[in-house]
């Protein structure tokens, strides 16, 4: 894909992306697991940012309660399929870039065709099933997860990639197991620009990572306080009893 120079000059004049980092954006080709609060402001990023091919992977369609944070729907795409949509709206957004619209479930069996041909996968859902198996998918390709969980008013982003060090963890050393408390966000409700929040550094790690730019949060997990107005970067050091990445 070419770069569009005009479009994405904002870019080009930054020098930890300039013209050979918006070229390996062009290049890229991205996962996105669901098309809801979080891989929606992600998605409208990172195609705003000339990555060249996203995936987006969801099986629901949009209903009237998504709206209050999902931002990429519309009062009337109410009962559409969320993919569809998304689809659209990205290339309303920038025709150049390509989207593949998957309207399917992700779990342990259809995520090794998901992930396939990509550069890295975010992971924007909201059970720890399926974060569980898209972490067991990038462990497997050896490609980075960009991860990240909202709920109420605090959330949470980070880098999962063993493959970029020994010492780099997984999503599964900083959750071993499914908490026996888990809760999800349509039962304990969350404030909708949040999750634009948490997107948007999803998004910001995913360009970094493609564009070799700065430190990603690989090793480190950023929490931030919707309600205190504050975040912080705690060190995430890799679990050598992990159950999905440890030698054992």
């Amino acid at each position: 894909m070419a770069v569009d120079i005009e479009r994405h000059a904002r870019h080009i004049l930054l020098k930890e992306i300039g013209g050979p980092g918006q070229h390996k954006l062009s290049r890229a080709s991205v996962a996105i697991i669901g098309a809801g609060g979080l891989g929606a402001p992600a998605a409208l990023y990172l195609a705003a940012a000339g990555v060249g091919r996203l995936r987006i992977v969801d099986p629901d369609t949009v209903s009237l309660d998504n709206l209050q944070r999902q931002i990429l729907f519309r009062t009337e795409d109410v009962g559409r399929p969320k993919t569809d949509r998304a689809a659209e709206a990205l290339a309303a957004l920038d025709p150049a870039v390509q989207v593949e619209a998957r309207r399917e479930t992700a779990d342990a069996r259809s995520l090794p065709a998901l992930l396939e041909g990509v550069d890295l996968v975010l992971d924007g859902c909201d059970d720890f099933k399926t974060r569980f198996a898209v972490n067991d998918a990038a462990l497997e390709a050896q490609i980075p997860l960009v991860s990240g969980a909202v709920g109420r008013w605090d959330g949470q982003a980070g880098v999962f990639a063993p493959h970029l060090g020994p010492q780099a963890p997984c999503y599964r050393c900083l959750v071993p197991d499914i908490p026996p408390d888990a809760e999800r966000c349509a039962e304990v409700g969350v404030v909708g620009a949040l999750t634009g929040v948490i997107g948007s550094v999803m998004a910001l790690e995913a360009i970094k990572l493609i564009t070799g730019a700065g430190e990603p949060l690989a090793g480190r997990l950023m929490i931030f306080d919707g309600l205190g107005g504050s975040a912080r970067t705690v060190r995430l050091p890799r679990d050598p009893q992990c159950p999905a990445c440890s030698a054992g």
